[in-house]
């Protein structure tokens, strides 16, 4: 599976080539890199490359293909640009506002709660799903001020990752 994640300035062509427990080989661009990745708790990844030690911690933003990445030394931005994504820029001719109109899930999951329903009006920040996925409970929030306009699941759905959510214009 290959994607291309943007890591601030940085574009770069990621593809998970193997995995064996805790052992995945990745390449970044070009070059390969065996690695031994652990998650030692919830969005804080324990990485060991070349008997070095990193550990790396990914915090999710509004957007859910965007994260705030933390080492011990450095912090960056980090979006994920998979096929979807790409998608929605081309559809929408590079216009953000309308891009981050819907929400997208993750990973796969099931549908807990929609607090919302269309015609209403929600606030930045506001609930608008509730998903489990991985034993957890995720809120969504809204990504801006709008009317939810479109609800593409039901409660108790069960969902793909990448799969569209909740529209707000």
């Amino acid at each position: 599976m290959a994607m291309e994640v943007q890591l601030d300035e940085r574009l770069a062509k990621v593809e998970l080539l193997a995995e064996d427990g805790n052992m995945i080989t990745i390449k970044v661009d070009d070059k390969v890199y065996q690695l031994d990745l652990i998650q030692v708790e919830h969005g804080v990844y324990s990485v060991l490359y070349h008997g070095l030690s990193y550990n790396v911690e990914l915090i999710a933003t509004e957007s859910p293909k965007k994260y705030a990445i933390n080492t011990f030394y450095h912090s960056y931005q980090a979006e994920i640009i998979d096929a979807e994504t790409r998608y929605q820029r081309a559809r929408n001719a590079g216009n953000e506002f309308e891009a981050e109109s819907t929400l997208v899930s993750p990973m796969p999951g099931k549908v807990v709660k929609i607090p919302v329903k269309p015609g209403d009006k929600v606030q930045k920040g506001d609930t608008v799903i509730i998903i489990a996925a991985m034993k957890m409970e995720s809120e969504y929030k809204a990504m801006k001020d709008g009317v939810v306009v479109d609800i593409y699941v039901k409660e108790e759905q069960i969902i793909d990752g990448n799969q569209p959510l909740i529209k707000i214009e």
